[in-house]
């Protein structure tokens, strides 16, 4: 059995510990296609509420929103606090369970890029000045980076674990329309490459099970994303929850999730065309609350890593 190439075995390997990474949310960060500047909305799957801070001791800043032309930023020290706040609890955690030694700071929630430059460089380097860490994790979207913040991120890896990750979701215009994403395949493409060209690490986010793909389509996707050169990748099932525009697709029938044993042949070919030095951060993703609709089978995590396996197995590999 060949073990596939994680992002796990890639940081043990560099760091030569266990290297977590530790999930943040900062109130004020929200999406283009959220504030109306290229739709309004957000995804057609994308809960927007669901996003709320990782520790229950982070007061929101209802109201505040920031963007890339945002003239000022009154709440910046609280979003300092925020990010200290959530990065001792959940470090702790951390160290205490899994035994992690160094940390990797991920701006996860909404578009970590969407505001302005000094905004971004304050969390960043505050980030950066935690103890034991070795890096940033920044999640964002094509058409909300600049070329500021890119050479700023250039610069900080020089000694520093830089990574940014792009949904890049499919590379279907139609697709994206669909979902509402607001932006098309080819602006992926050229801030995927910029980013490349300028030497950062780039993850890839891959949906399969969007609106209307057939699995050549999301295959496609794959191939393209690995030809773009992202350096790891993360691959999700379109799963429904509540309170979304897909659940209205859903309960009209407009929609039909992915059943699970499509879902397990196109990862598995996804996974086998994947080049070698592509490190794989995510092979599913669930939710176990009541507020997912379908499918049903996104519910627990363990049985789908038992049932990847069990298809990956067919062709020699392992996860």
């Amino acid at each position: 059995m060949e073990q596939i190439y994680t992002y796990g075995n890639y940081l043990r390997k560099k760091y030569g510990c266990k290297v977590y990474k530790v999930g943040i949310n900062i109130s004020g960060f929200t999406c283009p296609n959220i504030d109306g500047t290229v739709a309004k909305g957000g995804c057609t799957f994308c809960e927007n509420d669901s996003f709320s801070a990782s520790t229950n001791q982070v007061q929101e800043l209802k109201g505040f929103y920031l963007n890339l032309h945002s003239k000022e930023n009154p709440y910046l020290e609280k979003q300092l606090q925020q990010l200290s706040i959530q990065f001792d609890a959940i470090s702790k955690r951390q160290k205490d369970a899994y035994g992690a030694k160094k940390f990797i700071v991920y701006f996860q929630s909404f578009t970590n890029t969407y505001a302005p430059f000094d905004t971004l460089k304050a969390l960043y380097e505050k980030a950066l000045s935690f103890p034991d860490v070795v890096g940033l994790s920044i999640g964002t979207r094509s058409d909300s980076v600049t070329e500021e913040t890119l050479d700023y991120l250039a610069k900080l890896s020089r000694d520093k674990e830089i990574w940014i990750e792009f949904g890049i979701q499919s590379v279907y215009d139609a697709t994206l329309k669909k979902i509402n994403r607001g932006h098309d395949s080819a602006n992926l493409k050229e801030w995927i490459q910029k980013a490349k060209k300028r030497g950062l690490n780039v993850c890839g986010h891959l949906i399969f099970g969007l609106p209307n793909e057939s699995k050549e389509m999301m295959l496609e996707t794959a191939k393209q994303a690995y030809d773009w050169g992202i350096d790891s990748v993360k691959y999700h099932p379109l799963y429904v929850v509540k309170r979304t525009a897909l659940a209205n697709d859903f309960a009209n029938g407009t929609f039909v999730p992915i059943a699970q044993e499509e879902y397990l042949d196109v990862l598995r070919e996804a996974l086998q065309m994947k080049p070698k030095h592509v490190s794989v951060q995510r092979v599913t993703a669930g939710i176990d609350d009541a507020s997912l609709l379908a499918p049903h089978w996104c519910r627990d995590k363990n049985t789908q890593i038992r049932n990847i396996n069990h298809a990956l197995k067919g062709v020699g590999l392992k996860y």
